[in-house]
């Protein structure tokens, strides 16, 4: 039988998801405009209310899972162990079943406490929409791992736009439904959130009859196979850290849920329904803020198994070179978004949301700080993977913690002064991300070999970025003496952004042979870049 087909190139496989992500949050922006129009922000609160609820019970079940299936799939891999790759397969789809399944009975039978928890009973009905969601999206990231771990990102890359369009269309349809005819906020979020559910469903399925296929060409012989024992215990291993981690800043960012809404009615005064919009409205630009970080996730995904592969091969100097390119890549897209989100925070809101008077000023104050934190999250998800490809998953897990205790005590502290409230979310977001930030980067120096170097990576594409900043603000300015239409005063400047730092990224030279190499008709693309091996 014909070996399996030639894996992607790491930039090549985070292009392909790159690309997914583009269509999934055009689509992402279709609905989530539209609905906080259609629900309000009261209504947006409780529909990301129960995506806090949602998000740690995922974390749970499918932040470390997928990581270990991706490594040890890609090990197995590369060393010609096919029936060890079938073994881990059937052994994680069995884990994630499970938790998906208590997951899916909490959501669903405990709604109404678990919104009561929240400080938020309105919640309920989004709760117990999304609950079923949980034991479908488990069965989902067995999948996508098995995929991955076979460096083939395509299946992962149509599931998650499969999954973005039934959210939109069954999602907004049922919100305005609800609100229609049961003229209920909480319902309509339950329904809105129900289009969440109904794409997981989709993406499961076809999915499964991806893998049905992919599957039964692995080749049959089989090579060394580990017992089920080990083989459990094995990811484990690396999977049980990684959770612990992620899994414990959803939790404090759960917390943090709760003690921002509790601070709002108690310290500052506010009523619950003042309270409600606040949370709202920082919903909203964390929203906004998702947008960006959205693009690290395909590098994280791709740069696992690339350097976990190189590194069983014993090829340290590639490892390397992989992950100096995610670098470059991760710096390449998150400065531009970061300082744009800054400079243009005004314009962005009142155009997507309508924000005016004293709602855009404050909304604009929480977005620029979150664009700052775009930053700092981004390189935190990066090194998190890298040192989880290097088998060191457990170290990233205190730093995690330390930085999400920082957000607890920031938020409790300025959130609960009136003068402050609700922008001290994002100062807390902050500082949290800039202290896991600075604690990776001294983990790794001690227990990477030779890692890679984050300035020499990032620093060209933030000078670029600073620059095409200062062009951007300057043609925002020089617009609203002209014009007060919102779209010209935020799509203007925007184009404006684009070619600045497109022109720069060419004249400074910033991408590299190495990087071009790893692209499709890398040789063509450095020829036109003007890109020499110098760069080597």
């Amino acid at each position: 039988m014909e070996t399996p087909k030639k894996k992607q190139s790491f930039l090549q496989g985070a292009a392909l998801l790159a690309s997914a992500v583009v269509i999934v949050k055009i689509i992402g922006a279709l609905y989530k405009i539209p609905l906080a129009n259609i629900i309000d922000d009261a209504g947006f609160g409780y529909f990301n209310n129960a995506y806090d609820i949602y998000s740690v019970l995922l974390m749970i079940s499918t932040a470390g899972l997928p990581v270990a299936m991706s490594r040890m799939i890609a090990e197995a891999n590369s060393l010609g162990r096919y029936g060890q790759i079938r073994r881990i397969n059937q052994t994680c789809l069995g884990i994630f079943l499970l938790l998906g399944g208590i997951g899916s009975i909490l959501m669903t039978c405990f709604s109404r406490q678990l919104a009561n928890a929240l400080n938020s009973p309105d919640s309920w009905a989004a709760i117990q929409a999304l609950g079923p969601s949980a034991l479908f999206m488990c069965v989902t990231s067995s999948f996508r791992g098995y995929f991955q771990g076979q460096g083939d990102m395509a299946p992962t890359s149509i599931s998650q736009v499969l999954e973005a369009i039934c959210k939109l269309f069954i999602g907004l349809g049922l919100a305005w439904f609800m609100m229609k005819t049961q003229e209920s906020v909480p319902l309509a979020a339950g329904g809105a959130i129900l289009g969440v559910t109904a794409g997981s469903l989709v993406a499961m399925v076809y999915l499964y009859f991806r893998y049905r296929k992919a599957a039964s060409a692995i080749p049959k012989r089989r090579g060394p196979v580990l017992s089920l024992g080990d083989t459990t215990k094995q990811l484990m291993s690396i999977a049980v850290p990684i959770t612990i981690g992620a899994a414990g800043l959803q939790v404090i960012t759960l917390i943090d849920t709760k003690l921002v809404l509790g601070q709002l009615t108690g310290p500052c005064g506010l009523t619950q329904a003042k309270a409600d919009e606040l949370k709202g409205i920082y919903s909203f630009t964390q929203t906004i803020f998702n947008l960006p970080c959205a693009f690290i996730a395909p590098i994280t995904i791709s740069v696992i198994p690339s350097i976990t592969e190189f590194l069983t091969l014993k090829n340290f100097r590639a490892a390397r070179r992989t992950e100096e390119s995610a670098l470059r890549v991760l710096g390449l897209l998150i400065m531009p978004c970061a300082v744009g989100l800054v400079v243009l925070s005004s314009p962005i809101l009142s155009l997507l949301r309508g924000y005016t008077g004293e709602n855009l000023a404050i909304a604009s104050r929480l977005l620029s700080v979150l664009g700052i934190c775009v930053v700092f999250n981004s390189i935190v998800l990066l090194t998190n993977a890298m040192m989880q490809a290097h088998g060191h998953a457990s170290l990233p897990v205190l730093n995690m913690f330390i930085g999400g205790i920082v957000k607890i005590i920031v938020n409790y502290i300025l959130v609960g002064n009136p003068h402050v409230n609700i922008q001290g979310a994002p100062i807390g977001t902050l500082c949290c991300y800039i202290c896991i930030t600075v604690l990776n980067l001294y983990t790794m120096r001690k227990c990477v070999r030779k890692a890679p170097d984050l300035v020499r990576c990032m620093f060209l594409p933030f000078v670029a970025s600073i620059l095409m900043g200062a062009a951007t603000f300057g043609a925002w300015k020089a617009l609203s003496l002209a014009t007060s239409s919102r779209i010209v005063l935020c799509g203007g400047p925007i184009v404006v952004a684009v070619a600045a730092y497109v022109l720069l990224v060419y004249k400074m030279k910033i991408i590299t042979y190495q990087d071009c190499m790893l692209l499709p008709k890398g040789e063509h693309i450095a020829k036109f870049l003007k890109v020499g091996r110098r760069y080597e």
